[in-house]
């Protein structure tokens, strides 16, 4: 199992990916279509990135790390196809993910979950997040809860 870097190829899985696990937990919303439908503009372009785990040559899981501000990024878009989770794949990118904006030098990572997602929430108190206001106005209405974590 190995991580790797976004890589345009990806897109196709990245979104559907992220779609199915919409689906099954949420709904999808605009937002959602329209960062799935063009992450090297909505996620790459900006300064952030794309990870996918990645096993031969399947794609297991994958998370995206997308620019709000100067060096202040939302984790998001993490998912698990249904038949590989509960193989701390989640925790492998959490780790990745972490290491990777410690060794860029941000500021903080904000997350907005849903707290019906309790193994979520686990793993983001585990690596340290913890909750903030969220604002009116976040990016999705299925959020509940605003997660931060602190890098410097």
């Amino acid at each position: 199992m190995q991580i790797i870097s976004w890589k345009p190829e990806y897109s196709e899985e990245f979104k559907n990916m992220n779609l199915q696990w919409l689906e099954e937990f949420f709904w999808v919303e605009p937002h959602d279509e329209e960062v799935l439908g063009n992450p090297e503009k909505y996620i790459i372009k900006p300064g952030g990135n794309i990870f996918l785990v990645k096993e031969g040559s399947e794609i297991l899981g994958c998370v995206a790390l997308m620019r709000m501000e100067n060096k202040v990024f939302e984790l998001t878009k993490m998912a698990v196809k249904p038949k590989h989770r509960g193989k701390k794949i989640g925790q492998k990118l959490m780790q990745h993910t972490l290491e990777f904006a410690k060794e860029m030098k941000w500021d903080r990572l904000i997350i907005y979950s849903n707290r019906k997602l309790e193994n979520a929430i686990h793993l983001y108190k585990k690596y340290g997040f913890k909750e903030i206001p969220i604002e009116e106005n976040g990016p999705y209405s299925r959020g509940d809860i605003k997660m931060q974590l602190n890098l410097s």
